[in-house]
């Protein structure tokens, strides 16, 4: 049987915390950000063998479920082609920002997640851990 591997696109608070629990939970994990693999040596390192640092489109391909750990104004920055056919949990939330609106969410006639799958037509976007405090992650998480 073969090891699942959670692909995770920002390591924000979010996405360093999930891949804690992924780690402790088994799974190999593999980290990305937008400054590049080499930022994330010592991130790598603390969290041992199962864990591997790679560009955005890198840990996408090697995800066999992928984390878009972003700020939802870059969601259109995540690699569509390489998130094709992945399962992609979205923590994202709309915070509208001076110069920063998106009147489909204003309006209601769409949320993030529709959003977030438009740009990923070919990819199962799943909402998850938007309202979870960094305390519940980190510090609340149960055994298996």
């Amino acid at each position: 049987m073969s090891t699942t591997t959670l692909g995770v696109i920002g390591t924000g608070a979010v996405g360093l915390a999930v891949a804690r629990r992924a780690v402790d939970a088994g799974l190999n994990v593999v980290l990305s950000n937008s400054r590049g693999p080499e930022t994330l040596a010592g991130l790598v390192a603390e969290l041992g063998e199962r864990a591997h640092a790679a560009t955005p489109a890198e840990a996408a391909s090697a995800g066999d479920l992928v984390i878009a750990s972003v700020p939802l104004a870059a969601h259109e920055q995540l690699p569509r082609a390489e998130l094709a056919g992945k399962t992609v949990i979205d923590p994202m939330n709309y915070a509208p920002r001076p110069g920063w609106r998106i009147p489909e969410l204003d309006s209601n006639k769409m949320t993030s997640s529709e959003l977030v799958q438009r740009h990923l037509a070919g990819a199962q976007v799943v909402k998850a851990l938007q309202c979870i405090g960094m305390k519940q992650l980190v510090d609340l998480s149960l055994p298996a």
